[in-house]
Parts: C-alpha cells; structure tokens; sequence
C-alpha cells in the first residue's frame, strides 16, 4: 500500500527538465492524497503557465506513480493557487542557486 509520503519520495526522481531539479524540491507538488483503493490524486503547479515542459513533467508524474505497486489510477491536477514562487523551493535548493 502506497503512502503520500511513499509517493513523494518516487516524485524525487522526476525533474523539471530546465531546472534539473526533482519537483518535490522545487516546490511543484503542493498535495499528495492516496486512497484504500489505491487511486492517487496529486495537486501540483508548474513554474508558470506557460511553461513548456509542462506536459511532458504531468506525464512523467503520471508514469511514476503508475508504476509504483498497489496503485490502481493517477490523477494529476494543475493548480495556480497558491501560485509558485522561489520560495516555496527546499532552502538548501535555494541558496545552491543563489537565491
């Protein structure tokens, strides 16, 4: 049986492909919920809007999960609220990047 923090520590391996950096660092995955059933709802947001790789990363959180054991659906949803800053990224990120 999955966990949030269970599926947080596989979102680890997915990085923002212009950062470099895993999501869960960055700050991108705002709530994880898992059910007894196994269905995994994930609330995230991206950089900005109009971020470029922002398919590509629902897609890679999709695929992770999806492959973890006892997982039985993914559902990923895009939120703006509250809206991504710098500040949200782990503090040790931050300073790495000078921030």
């Amino acid at each position: 049986m999955q966990t949030p923090d269970s599926i947080r520590k596989a979102l680890r391996g997915v990085k923002d492909p212009e950062l470099n950096l895993n999501l869960i660092d960055i700050g991108l995955i705002y709530d994880v919920a898992v059910s007894d059933a196994g269905a995994v709802e994930v609330k995230m947001t991206l950089t900005s809007p109009g971020c470029p790789s922002g398919p590509e990363i629902v897609a890679d959180v999709k695929r992770t999960i999806e492959d973890l054991e006892g997982v039985t659906s993914v559902e990923v949803e895009i939120v703006w609220e509250p809206y991504w800053t710098p500040e949200r990224m782990d503090p040790r990120i931050r300073a790495f990047l000078g921030g």
